[in-house]
């Protein structure tokens, strides 16, 4: 019997079936990847990785984790943008407009 690592991380048989001695690859359940970095940044993910005795694919992933958590907000702006959009300006009411962007002057960006 032939043994294969599954896209899961899985161990599987050649026919697809789940091994009796199923374990997972890796320090978790999630997809597999691969990708082309600069030498430099693999090296500085190298330090951080032995510094903080973590493995690379936990840096990396912590470092997405953290890439994507700061772009989302991106993707609701956006959404608000569209609702915006859709409304229009026929709906606006002046005392409404004054009042908002007074508010969004005293806010901190």
């Amino acid at each position: 019997m032939q043994l294969r690592v599954s896209t899961l991380g899985r161990l599987t048989t050649t026919t697809g079936r789940r091994s009796d001695d199923e374990k997972n690859v890796g320090y978790t359940h999630g997809m597999k990847t691969a990708v082309s970095i600069p030498d430099e940044v693999f090296e500085k993910v190298e330090r951080i990785a032995r510094r903080a005795r973590k493995s690379r694919s936990e840096v990396f992933s912590a470092a997405l984790q953290e890439y994507v958590a700061r772009h989302e907000p991106d993707e609701i702006t956006e959404a608000f943008n569209k609702v915006c959009a859709r409304l229009g300006d026929e709906t606006r009411d002046s005392f409404v407009a004054a009042a908002a962007r007074r508010i969004l002057e005293k806010t901190e960006w």
